[in-house]
């Protein structure tokens, strides 16, 4: 009998969490994403958006990011001639379509997928979750860079709520970016949740890092330095326990 220890499941490399901030429209929001240590900055170009910003003032803003921060366009439903002049002032950005955008769509706004774009998936809240196709969806959308989760919820996304990741099939072909409803205080337990389905995991935030008003409801558009600070903080932290944990034994509920 061999007297050597039972042999224990690989451990995965350290895997480091994409982070973007979203809906920004300050300087000192930018500046303190940046200080944070994001990977990239969301402007949002839908003008139905409280978060709207101009393609002048996008490109402002961007010109503060160092060098391998990312800007990324939020689209909703615009037009490829639309997409591609704004692109124009922001040679480095990465398109993302949070509309009803066909995958025809998103290939004549980014010249044939020159430019590398983002594709979200609005799973429904609840138990609809479960019926939406995601394998299918990332099939369709293939020459998207990432799928990006996000919740249905009126006004395109930023509405602060979080569909049922456990339902969420176990195994997709791309990369993926959990956002909806992502605060400091449940990113860690989203990732690990959410990590083992797909090819990597990015996570966006929006309205979890939020200032709040007197109401006690977020300021949209307004960012608060501390909570983007935590929020980086609970991602590190996830990103040490799958570094512990092999993928394949975490659960996925």
């Amino acid at each position: 009998m061999s007297s050597l220890p039972p042999e224990k499941p690989p451990i995965p490399p350290c895997i480091r969490t994409r982070i973007k901030i979203c809906g920004l429209t300050r300087e000192q929001d930018v500046d303190a994403a940046v200080a944070a240590g994001v990977d990239a900055i969301g402007f949002v170009m839908y003008p139905a958006s409280p978060r709207a910003v101009t393609p002048q003032r996008a490109a402002a803003l961007a010109s503060r990011l160092p060098p391998f921060v990312t800007p990324v366009l939020l689209f909703v439903n615009d037009t490829a001639s639309n997409i591609i002049a704004t692109s124009t002032l922001l040679a480095g950005a990465i398109i993302q379509f949070h509309g009803d955008e066909s995958p025809a769509d998103c290939l004549a706004a980014t010249l044939g997928g020159a430019r590398p774009f983002l594709r979200a998936a609005r799973i429904p809240l609840g138990d609809g979750a479960e019926r939406f196709d995601l394998v299918k969806y990332a099939q369709d959308f293939s020459h998207a860079q990432a799928i990006l989760l996000d919740a249905h919820v009126d006004g395109y996304g930023g509405g602060g709520k979080a569909f049922n990741w456990s339902l969420l099939p176990p195994s997709v072909s791309s990369h993926l970016v959990l956002s909806g409803g992502l605060t400091p205080a449940n990113v860690t337990d989203g990732i690990l949740q959410v990590r083992p389905r797909g090819l990597s995991l990015a996570v966006d935030v929006s309205s979890g890092v939020e200032a709040d008003g007197p109401d006690g409801k977020p300021i949209k558009g307004i960012k608060d330095a501390e909570k983007i600070q935590r929020f980086v903080a609970a991602v590190r932290a996830a990103d040490a326990q799958l570094a512990k944990i092999p993928h394949e034994f975490l659960p996925a509920t």
